[in-house]
């Protein structure tokens, strides 16, 4: 009988009864924190539009100040990385001076525009 050439699907190994082959293992679970993190949106705002990009307490590593309440945004906290989307140099002067914030001071610093 001729030999076929066609590869062969690997079948339940011999010592498991796990399949054999690229597709054996599990996919590993989607981690949701780790895919929203890099995403920056926009917000527009009484004083201008914003992108603004989530910091997961564990990519949170350094220091900052918050601008909103000037207290410490210790490593390991969540908060917002905050730049301004129309600056008067270009979107590389406003992500040059992005800002560090608190969520809620984020979010609570609109209401003193009204």
């Amino acid at each position: 009988m001729p030999r076929s050439n066609r590869p062969r699907r690997n079948g339940p190994s011999t010592r498991s009864n796990k399949p054999a082959g690229k597709w054996a293992d599990e996919a590993p679970e989607l981690d949701l924190e780790r895919a929203r993190a890099g995403i920056a949106r926009r917000e527009s705002a009484p004083d201008g539009d914003w992108m603004v990009r989530t910091m997961t307490a564990r990519k949170a590593e350094k220091q900052y100040i918050c601008p909103g309440c000037s207290t410490a945004i210790l490593p390991g906290i969540a908060h917002l990385v905050v730049w301004s989307d129309n600056h008067l140099f270009g979107e590389a002067a406003g992500l040059a001076e992005r800002r560090h914030w608190h969520t809620n001071c984020w979010t609570s610093r609109t209401y003193r525009y009204r």
